[in-house]
């Protein structure tokens, strides 16, 4: 969101940007009529409202907005107005007392495609279709039966993350690359049935696909003007829509064989229902079209790896970084059997961890954007139809009037702690709540745990070179999942037993 280091980077961009600037002044369009009642603001500009002051850490620069301006503000993104909640009761108002009002999405222009949007379980709206992919999703993936039925899945990719650590004795492993290819698999396996990535974790995976998601990522995390400047909106100046689409249609290709190949054989009079043994045979007998399929799937890779490798990255270091910490989690871990199921249950403190992890470091730090549906009332503020709507959960996780040292990594406070991330403690909510609560949260979690109690039952971690773990740099850096701005690498040695 770093408006004028954008600008400076493009002169074409700052030409059109600049003639945009003085004819919206001169004809005075967009936002020329005040609305009242709305929540507090910082001082705006002419046209680029506060895009100035926004910067390329949003999530830091909100956050001390609302230190001064309140719990509930506004700030004006070009044509685009952003209403931020910054506290567990502003949180609530929007996740739960409205959900109704603020359940719509604020798209970005990656995302908003029309081969894309009609059938996103993220980023439509709560239509029929939309209900229809949350029951796909609880029914195939993430209910009990689910988690129960694929637990092998997942049991036998976290021992050929082992396998691969331990042929890997005495180099340094990439643990975001480690984790990313660990769900890949697992994921893989779930809806084809098969690997994606080959047993020896190799970058190259089948037809580019895991680059080309990624790619996806980071389009998805771009600023674009147009979402600001409605005016030079089709235009994709950018080339932020053409550059994501690329990358969607790259990925829909990887699997296109085996969809038409499934359909062929499902169509088959000698084809059996008991014969499916993937996601995907579900979803081609429940009647979806390969356009759906793709777009389900997509989302399902892009959700379930990016936000968990994060997640699982934050922790390792926190962890790193706190060696009393990670001595309790290694004696707690050494002293269980692995039980797959009930790990939550026997690993309190590896749990407390990850919570403290995801309070310090939410994957989100503003959730998925909201948007209005209506012209609606909060805390006695006006919030206009269409507005964009934030959730800061980054700064209700460090604010010190809820948490006590809220600066420092300590799982202990979550040690018989009623608090938990299932979208009622509104303190803490880095999954949301409500109507676009995060559907994945049994499936990521579980992966989160299991991942880092193998690492830990069977692994000793070094930095490389000697590093002292307590100079970890924990710079982050902002885009649509919070990733540590130095990606974290590690020698895993394996423990003498």
């Amino acid at each position: 969101m770093d408006l004028i280091a954008l600008l400076k980077q493009n002169d074409v961009l700052f030409l059109l940007f600049t003639s945009a600037f003085f004819f919206l002044l001169l004809i005075k369009l967009t936002f020329s009529k005040s609305i009242k009642n709305l929540p507090p603001s910082p001082p705006t500009m002419p046209i680029i409202g506060n895009l100035h002051q926004i910067g390329n850490k949003p999530h830091i620069s909100i956050t001390n907005f609302a230190k001064e301006f309140g719990p509930l503000i506004s700030l004006r993104l070009g044509s685009q107005l952003l209403v931020v909640a910054s506290s567990p009761d502003t949180a609530m108002e929007i996740l739960k007392v409205q959900d109704r009002s603020f359940s719509s999405r604020f798209v970005p222009s990656t995302f908003r495609q029309s081969s894309v949007l009609p059938y996103s379980l993220v980023w439509a709206d709560c239509d029929q279709t939309w209900r229809n992919l949350r029951t796909v999703c609880r029914t195939e993936l993430f209910s009990a039966k689910a988690m129960e039925t694929h637990a092998w899945v997942r049991g036998e990719k976290i021992s050929d993350m082992v396998e691969f650590l331990r042929n890997k004795q005495g180099e340094v492993v990439d643990v975001g690359e480690l984790v990313f290819t660990t769900l890949f698999n697992t994921l893989s396996c779930i809806i084809f049935g098969k690997d994606f990535v080959d047993s020896k974790y190799e970058h190259e995976t089948h037809g580019g696909l895991k680059d080309a998601l990624e790619n996806i990522l980071e389009y998805g995390g771009k600023v674009d003007l147009g979402d600001f400047f409605p005016m030079i909106q089709r235009l994709d100046l950018q080339g932020i829509k053409k550059g994501g689409l690329k990358q969607i249609k790259i990925v829909y290709s990887c699997w296109e064989d085996m969809i038409s190949k499934r359909r062929s054989q499902i169509g088959s009079s000698a084809w059996s229902s008991d014969q499916a043994d993937s996601l995907l045979d579900r979803l081609i007998e429940q009647g979806f079209s390969d356009v759906q399929i793709n777009q389900f799937v997509g989302e399902l890779y892009i959700a379930g790896t990016d936000t968990t490798s994060s997640t699982v990255g934050w922790a390792i270091a926190e962890l790193l970084k706190h060696k009393e910490a990670l001595s309790k989690v290694e004696s707690e871990v050494l002293k269980k059997d692995m039980n797959f199921d009930k790990i939550s249950e026997e690993l309190p403190y590896l749990h407390a961890c990850i919570k403290e992890t995801l309070r310090l470091h939410p994957t989100g730090p503003f959730l998925l954007p909201h948007r209005a549906q209506e012209t609606c009332e909060v805390m006695g503020y006006t919030i206009p139809k269409d507005s964009q709507v934030f959730v800061n959960i980054w700064a209700i996780g460090r604010d010190p009037k809820i948490w006590d040292d809220p600066l420092s990594f300590k799982p202990e406070r979550f040690l018989g702690s009623k608090i938990d991330f299932k979208g009622q403690n509104f303190e803490f909510t880095p999954f949301g709540s409500g109507r676009r609560m995060c559907p994945g949260l049994p499936l990521g979690l579980k992966s989160v745990e299991l991942i880092l109690a193998s690492l830990v039952r069977e692994f000793d971690w070094v930095l490389p070179n000697g590093d002292d773990p307590s100079k970890l740099d924990m710079n982050d850096k902002f885009g649509v999942t919070l990733q540590k701005e130095k990606p974290l690498k590690i020698v895993f040695k394996p423990k003498q037993k």
